[in-house]
């Protein structure tokens, strides 16, 4: 029952255990490799998942991925470029509490429900949810240069690069379910084919129209950053989240048999330029 339990977060959220990179298949696991400071900027979560530093005092990340640093203070701290930074507070966005609470509704009755009727609570489910989080660190980082929010509204159809050292596996046997989700950093890049309110998808492609470095997120990514090239500069245009899942997802994590990074799946991020306006006055008040 753990495992399945842990399975099925993997299919919104990849849960406060979350989101590293699937690679294509035939292309050499090295090419993805980065050096850990290719992107300074990227904050490393307790265990696993990341977020981006967005202002010397700040760092925008998942909701869902800081859970476990809510419920356990000796954990609320990031690592930015192998530093550890003490996190004073935690702001959720305020509708996410309620929304975390639904989905541990949906949890219990995911193994016995009628899968489609299940589905539509799970499509309710995310129209409501808003996965966002800021970190406010006790100390400016100095060392580091901020990340600059994408707020345009035009992010459909752009290409866009991820970075994480969670789980990672290629494009024919995605990530193993064991697999550590803290690892080397990869890169990987794909392209926007959605972005609906809070939500930016991408689909793993592995068709002749695949990017030469096509991929996508998995378990110990979250919160990661989506960016998007703004005249020469990258800019964070959303954050790790999930995966879009589908009713055969659901019908193959019952059988024991899915896998996070298959051909074909699409990814879910948070979407920033909706949330740029909360993320501004929240940094703003006191």
């Amino acid at each position: 029952m753990k495992r399945f339990r842990y399975l099925m977060l993997a299919f919104v959220l990849v849960t406060a255990e979350a989101h590293a990179v699937v690679i294509r298949s035939d292309v050499p696991d090295a090419t993805y490799r980065v050096p850990n400071d290719a992107w300074p900027a990227l904050a490393d979560l307790p265990f696993e998942g990341h977020g981006t530093l967005i202002a010397k005092r700040w760092v925008l990340t998942a909701a869902h991925a800081v859970q476990m640093m809510i419920a356990m203070p000796e954990h609320r701290y990031v690592t930015i470029a192998g530093k550890r930074r003490a996190v004073a507070r935690i702001i959720v966005y305020p509708d996410f509490p309620k929304s975390w609470t639904q989905w541990n509704q949906l949890l219990e009755n995911m193994k016995t429900e009628d899968p489609s009727a299940w589905m539509a609570g799970f499509a309710s489910y995310r129209a409501a949810m808003h996965d966002i989080a800021l970190l406010e660190l006790a100390k400016p980082v100095e060392d580091i240069e901020p990340v600059t929010l994408y707020r345009r509204p035009d992010e459909l159809g752009r290409v866009v690069e991820i970075f994480g050292k969670g789980a990672t596996g290629n494009s024919l046997t995605g990530a193993a379910p064991d697999a550590p989700h803290r690892t080397q950093l990869r890169h990987a890049f794909n392209r926007i084919v959605a972005a609906k309110n809070q939500w930016l998808y991408y689909k793993f492609d592995c068709g002749r129209d695949a990017l030469p470095l096509e991929g996508m997120t998995a378990d110990g990514d979250s919160g990661g950053p989506v960016l998007i090239e703004d005249r020469g500069t990258w800019k964070l245009a959303g954050i790790a989240q999930g995966l879009n899942g589908t009713k055969s997802d659901l019908l193959d994590m019952r059988a024991g048999t899915f896998r996070m990074g298959l051909c074909g799946q699409e990814a879910s991020s948070t979407r920033v330029s909706f949330y740029a306006r909360w993320i501004e006055n929240t940094i703003k008040s006191p």
